[in-house]
């Protein structure tokens, strides 16, 4: 492939590997999107009409009007499950293919759905903080927690990854089409169509402040800015966006990017395609 283009600039640990393998297979261009406008405009008239393909972050994408700066772009390969920032329409009427990187991320989210789920309810960010403070040796009272075994799971799309071992009651929904998410639920104690699909609504809302033994979040709705009112929670756990966070996902997620460049550049057929 004669020429790359890296739309988000690789620089942080977990895509030096990606940047250093496109730079020996291919002439890699390394830009970050979110420099100034004429910075991206100088970028586009120097490389521009050479660029075949693009490799994204989710939070990126590719809009129409960047498709049509690059217009010998073939392929767009997202490094990332989500691919909503990319205009597939525009996508599809130029003839641009596009792959993300789907069904790797499952076991680790999971993981870290049940770390901050325990964490919350064990309170352990606090016990930490307990100990460093010095609490502990000045014999401080430390409270008491609340227990994770035994609690009901509602789990909202793979029911087979339950937690073995702490046995777990699984709260089933009936929602199970497109069209059923928009109905009244008859068995979840939210509909989220009342909160317009904000999860931070939804946790506020979620039961009565006596009764929330904690939170555990990884995903909010403009980050990275998190709203004051969560961050001033005690019983809330926060992580940035990381469900997907372990070198080894992060790796076969590059793997899957290469992997589909390679067999674009080869006439053959894509390993994940979305367009």
């Amino acid at each position: 492939m004669e020429s790359l283009c890296v739309q988000c600039c690789c620089c942080t640990p977990w895509t030096r590997t990606l940047e250093q393998e496109l730079g020996r297979r291919c002439r890699l261009l390394r830009f970050c999107w979110d420099s100034p406008q004429d910075r991206r405009d100088e970028f586009l008239r120097t490389h521009g009409p050479s660029v075949r393909a693009l490799v994204s972050g989710g939070g990126s994408g590719c809009d129409a009007a960047l498709i049509d700066a690059l217009p010998r772009l073939e392929i767009i390969a997202c490094y990332s499950v989500g691919f909503d920032p990319v205009d597939l329409a525009w996508c599809r009427d130029r003839g641009v293919r596009v792959t993300n990187s789907p069904g790797v991320l499952t076991d680790d989210v999971a993981d870290l759905a049940v770390g901050l789920a325990i964490a919350a309810l064990r309170r352990i960010p606090q016990a930490d903080r307990y100990i460093r403070a010095g609490h502990w040796k000045a014999n401080v009272d430390y409270g008491l927690t609340t227990r994770f075994s035994g609690k009901r799971v509602g789990i909202w799309a793979r029911q087979d990854r339950v937690p073995r071992g702490w046995k777990l009651p699984v709260a089933r929904s009936t929602t199970t089409t497109r069209e059923e998410k928009y109905k009244p639920s008859r068995t979840t104690r939210i509909a989220l169509q009342q909160f317009n699909w904000q999860p931070t609504a939804t946790f506020l809302w979620w039961r009565p402040p006596r009764r929330r033994r904690g939170a555990g979040l990884d995903v909010f709705e403009d980050e990275p800015d998190v709203p004051e009112v969560l961050t001033a929670l005690d019983h809330v756990v926060l992580a940035p966006h990381v469900g997907s966070g372990t070198r080894e996902t992060r790796r076969v997620m590059a793997d899957l990017v290469l992997g589909n460049l390679e067999a674009h550049a080869l006439e053959k057929p894509l390993l994940t395609p979305v367009v």
